[in-house]
């Protein structure tokens, strides 16, 4: 028996959906489901037709941000340890800043557990980096590497959820505050972002085209 491809105007209108709760959270974090629903052009009914719920419409833009996050993590590939963790933040952090509200959201206490489980390449990649780190002597020895890795998890979800996107040097901060969990002194993080420029190049042509 072969399973019916979703029609053209369901697959549009969940499309339309997440693209409406987006816009709408992040002006409003706690925007209803009716007021997502108007956003997006469609009745209470119609969005009822795709997501159960207000959660599981959160849960399923978790879902497709974490995709993107898993892809960022794939994309760092530096032998250095250092480099690696530095570029893999201000990546992060850069792909955050875009949609820092639902962000805060996906690190909100009530979505925590679905948010680990989306992100669980992201979180194997912090992983075997905080390992790598120490075995080469970059990162600090005295915390063992999954507790390692789990702070640098948590002191990130701070900064994504503390920190104004749209302020100046953002990125940079938030680059050396997961270098400082690791580690590296604020002399050592001045020295590597200085001799490697392009890790937050980024931000600084975002700033200079503002």
């Amino acid at each position: 028996m072969t399973t019916r491809a979703p029609r053209r105007d369901s697959v549009e209108n969940r499309a339309g959906i997440l693209d409406a709760a987006r816009a709408t959270l992040a002006n409003d974090p706690h925007a209803s489901v009716d007021v997502i629903a108007r956003s997006a052009g469609l009745s209470r009914r119609t969005l009822y037709g795709h997501f159960d719920d207000r959660d599981a419409l959160i849960r399923e833009l978790i879902s497709s941000g974490a995709q993107r996050f898993n892809a960022i993590a794939t994309s760092v590939d530096d032998p250095d340890s250092r480099i690696a963790l530095a570029r893999l933040a201000a990546r992060l952090w850069q792909e955050a800043a875009h949609v820092q509200v639902a962000a805060a959201l996906a690190l909100d206490e009530s979505h925590v557990e679905h948010t680990a489980a989306a992100l669980a390449p992201l979180r194997r990649t912090v992983a075997a980096l905080a390992r790598r780190g120490q075995e080469d002597g970059s990162f600090r020895t005295d915390l063992a590497a999954p507790t390692l890795a789990r702070l640098i998890e948590e002191m990130a979800r701070t900064v994504v959820s503390r920190t104004d996107a749209a302020s100046t040097g953002a990125a940079n901060v938030a680059v050396r505050t997961v270098l400082s969990i690791a580690g590296l002194s604020w002399r050592e993080a001045d020295e590597l972002l200085t001799a490697h420029p392009d890790i937050i190049a980024t931000e600084i042509d975002q700033e200079a085209d503002a």
